[in-house]
């Protein structure tokens, strides 16, 4: 038996991968919630919490996806942490995962050196691997990193966990240069990317944002009555606007 609230929970999940269509976003990221995160901040800690509580498992998750990418043909990445795609069976999800058109992983906890089984499994159906640099990652890790690394790197802008921040910190530019020059793979930033401004300030630095906290926290004030449906697309068509260099059509 599943009880109502599990399905008005996922029928929510669905609802905002809709919005996010309409509102013009590339790609999307769908997490998975675990109970212990450790990258993620007050924001995104709750929302898993949400999440758990409501017990919704990676099944029903790849299921959503399914339904979404039958309608679009927008890439979805699922961002989770190792224990819970490796207690799947690694092989089994990444079969069940490529059916439901996932397009790539990102495994928040999983080392380069250690990545070998999960990197063959989601490869081998399809799948890419998305792998983390940060701003203390060296010339030596870069080496690293290159050799596994696919699709994009996904630069985790401050030393620190997820959360909505006023700015990004200085040597943003060089360091992002310093990636694209090892590595040869697209940068988006993520962490710490919170408004419309945001973006404007570091167009030109980057290949792609990452906008987690400050959506979801808008996101739980659209479906608790805080905001209206209007307010919640008009923050996310700004900040797609902005992501697509039109700085006219972004609300700052």
């Amino acid at each position: 038996m599943v009880s109502t609230k599990r399905i008005i929970h996922h029928n929510r999940t669905a609802e905002i991968l809709d919005i996010f269509a309409e509102a013009g976003a590339d790609i999307i990221e769908v997490g998975v919630p675990f109970s212990d995160p450790m990258a993620d901040g007050v924001v995104i800690q709750k929302a898993m919490e949400r999440a758990l509580k409501n017990k919704t498992t990676i099944k029903e998750i790849l299921a959503v996806v399914r339904n979404f990418k039958d309608k679009y043909n927008i890439p979805v990445i699922l961002m989770g942490y190792y224990n819970l795609f490796f207690q799947y069976n690694l092989e089994c999800f990444a079969e069940d995962a490529a059916v439901s058109g996932v397009d790539g992983v990102l495994t928040i906890d999983m080392p380069p050196e250690e990545s070998e089984e999960m990197r063959f499994a989601l490869n081998k159906n399809g799948i890419v691997a998305i792998f983390l640099a940060t701003p203390v990652t060296d010339k030596i890790r870069f080496k690293v990193i290159k050799k596994v690394a696919n699709g994009f790197i996904y630069f985790v802008s401050v030393a620190g966990v997820t959360g909505e921040r006023e700015g990004l910190p200085d040597g943003l530019k060089e360091k992002i240069e310093e990636i694209k020059d090892e590595i040869k793979l697209p940068v988006v930033i993520g962490f710490g990317i919170s408004k419309p401004d945001t973006i404007i300030r570091a167009y030109h630095m980057a290949d792609g944002f990452v906008v987690g906290s400050a959506i979801v926290r808008r996101w739980h004030d659209m479906i608790t009555g805080e905001i209206s449906r209007d307010d919640f697309l008009h923050f996310l068509k700004g900040l797609s606007s902005c992501c697509h260099g039109n700085f006219i059509g972004c609300h700052v």
